[in-house]
């Protein structure tokens, strides 16, 4: 694996940026009640691809949400592409992951409180 240079360090918080204004947008019309964040992204080196991964709440709806977004990923990519058509020649692809760190981070602090 190797460490993304400051150009796509650069890209992949501008697209961060970005998605998440227009993420809690996009729940607040069409998935009341849930709070999606962007929690990183990751840009490829030739800037074809950016994987951003959303962290939802609560979690048992990730699954929904995550199906949604991915059936709308034209409308994101689009979206995203007007918002950033001045700072990037190219829009990138859009692969959308959860983030289920949190989910990962509150087990364990439920087993270590259990011991």
């Amino acid at each position: 694996m190797h460490t993304p240079s400051p150009r796509q360090h650069k890209v992949s918080r501008l697209i961060q940026k970005d998605m998440a204004e227009m993420l809690q947008l996009f729940a607040k019309d069409w998935l009341p009640g849930v709070l999606l964040s962007v929690t990183s992204v990751r840009v490829s080196p030739d800037y074809a691809l950016a994987k951003v991964y959303v962290s939802v709440f609560p979690s048992d709806k990730s699954d929904g949400v995550l199906e949604m977004l991915n059936k709308n990923n034209k409308e994101i990519r689009y979206q995203l592409g007007q918002r950033v058509k001045n700072q990037l020649r190219k829009i990138p692809e859009i692969a959308i992951f959860l983030d289920d760190s949190l989910d990962y981070m509150e087990q364990i602090d439920k087993k270590l409180k259990d011991i």
